[in-house]
């Protein structure tokens, strides 16, 4: 088994799109603007993050037409110098919601948030995990 993608269920899918492609800096498999679906990549492995949009996809499966309350996703981003990306969000008009701060010892972090609502938490790892003995 292989995970092709994240795929999260918008209703603002020009914002969401334009989030995605034009703050993150991810890359569209194509072109899609007005959705409704799309599907982006980093600079390494061929899974990704998709954007569905949530009407069409509870016209299959019904109970996805209505949006749900509060948080819905955590998407999380693998980033080498989180500083200089969070520097570079900001200036294209992303605004964080913490950090960048210390996670964990071999960690840091910071959160910014989607036109839906997703949370979106770069990661920046200080130090690999000992390898198991």
């Amino acid at each position: 088994m292989e995970l092709a993608q994240v795929r999260l269920l918008v209703t603002d899918f020009r914002g969401c799109y334009r989030f995605y492609r034009d703050v993150l800096g991810l890359t569209p498999q194509f072109e899609a603007p007005d959705g409704p679906y799309a599907k982006f990549t980093g600079d390494g492995g061929p899974a990704g993050i998709a954007l569905q949009d949530r009407a069409q996809m509870g016209q299959v499966l019904g109970e996805l037409a209505t949006a749900p309350a509060g948080y819905r996703s955590l998407v999380v981003l693998r980033v080498d110098d989180l500083d200089a990306y969070c520097a570079l969000l900001t200036g294209r008009g992303a605004v964080l919601a913490h950090g960048p701060a210390p996670m964990t010892d071999r960690m840091r972090v910071a959160h910014l948030k989607d036109p839906e609502g997703n949370i979106v938490e770069l990661q920046e790892w200080l130090a690999p995990r000992a390898a198991a003995n």
